[in-house]
């Protein structure tokens, strides 16, 4: 099966722009740029830009328990910590995703993920992290597999140490995930990656990293939420045991991110969290002149309820000074980086999956620009139109 994507007027091929040029794809993966060949079937992008699908790196897209009732607090200026303590945040969620069937939870992610394919996600990273117990977060990572089988777009599954349940220890609770959530998790290979909420009142910098050990003797890559609320450590751990990703970063200090990139740790940036928690945003302009490659992603989650890395992108332009090309490759190239996925996905290059958004307007200037409606015109994973508008 061969497609012809011909009069694209402007391509972000995930690294420069192209102008006038066309995409050869056969058998899912592109074959040929800039040159026409016959093909079984022929797109024509009417003088569009075109780029590679988003890959959102960062979502917790499976739980139970929207969180809706948390938007008024948020106005009155509540915190993250005061929310959770007035009966919101995780604890809210935990006890909704423990007690919501598997069908419920597959069925509530599915119109979320075909919500996120429709404005460009062709690759998705989905955590647990909403069960605090060995059945639940095994039952999050079980839907999140059917998900990945029965959906067309790629499914990255993590596993998330989110959080301490209110009836534990912290040290109870981290030897419990090292004993006897990881081993099982690891041996049915349900995660691909391990990540660790490290934060005060969270997991400690210890804890994270015995858990984050634990889970590389199973085959799973590191992962940790780090700097979110203090700068404790944990991008410090990150750099150390050279985790894939280092994500939120909103308090990282200059030497972290020095660390961040001698280590080679994409620093994933989730700008929807701070704009509705009505906090500062990560420092992304300072991260990149210190050489961090830096990735976007939604962060997906009942506090933080975006399915559109659009808007993502237009977050860090307005709020984080990236410029709209480095936006672009963060939520492409850089993002597939944090998924250790570069070699097949994230650009437009001659070998890899032919995932492309044709875009509804007529250069990369205008995601930015043209902000508050979905762009996307055609979503096209590994070669096939998976949506059209």
């Amino acid at each position: 099966m061969s497609l012809l994507i011909k009069n694209i007027g402007e391509l972000f091929d995930g690294y420069k722009i192209m102008k006038n040029t066309c995409i050869y794809i056969e058998n899912g993966l592109i074959a040929d740029i800039g040159k026409e060949r016959e093909a079984d079937e022929i797109i024509d992008a009417g003088n569009k830009f075109v780029m590679p699908g988003f890959v959102d790196c960062h979502t917790h897209t499976v739980f139970a328990g929207y969180r809706d009732f948390e938007v008024e607090w948020k106005i009155e200026g509540l915190s993250y910590q005061e929310i959770a303590e007035k009966g919101g945040g995780i604890s809210y969620t935990v006890e909704e995703t423990r007690h919501a069937s598997k069908e419920r939870l597959k069925k509530e992610a599915l119109q979320r993920i075909k919500e996120m394919m429709a404005h460009g996600t062709t690759t998705l990273e989905i955590k647990s992290g909403y069960g605090l117990d060995k059945n639940s977060e095994i039952k999050m990572l079980e839907v999140i597999e059917e998900l990945n089988r029965e959906m067309p777009i790629d499914i990255i599954p993590t596993f998330l140490a989110h959080a301490i349940p209110s009836d534990a220890e912290a040290e109870e609770f981290t030897q419990e995930i090292v004993e006897e959530m990881i081993p099982e998790i690891g041996k049915r290979k349900l995660a691909k990656f391990c990540d660790v909420f490290c934060e005060k009142g969270y997991f400690s910098v210890e804890q994270s990293k015995k858990i984050l050990m634990a889970a590389k003797e199973y085959g799973m890559l590191p992962k940790i939420h780090a700097d979110e609320f203090t700068c404790m450590g944990c991008s410090r751990l990150a750099a150390e045991i050279k985790a894939a990703s280092a994500d939120h970063l909103l308090m990282t200090g200059e030497e972290e991110m020095r660390l961040l990139a001698s280590a080679g740790v994409v620093a994933t940036l989730l700008p929807a969290t701070p704009f509705v928690l009505n906090e500062g945003y990560p420092d992304a302009r300072r991260m990149i002149d210190n050489g961090v490659t830096v990735a976007l992603a939604t962060d997906m989650n009942p506090n933080c309820y975006t399915l559109n890395m659009q808007f993502v992108v237009q977050l860090a332009c307005y709020k984080m000074r990236m410029k709209p090309l480095e936006a672009l490759k963060a939520a492409t190239l850089n993002a597939a980086k944090a998924l250790k996925m570069d070699d097949s996905i994230g650009s437009i290059e001659v070998g890899k999956k032919a995932d492309l958004l044709i875009m509804n307007v007529p250069s990369h200037t205008f995601i930015p620009y043209k902000i508050g409606v979905n762009l996307v015109e055609k979503v096209i994973k590994e070669g096939r139109v998976i949506y059209s508008k």
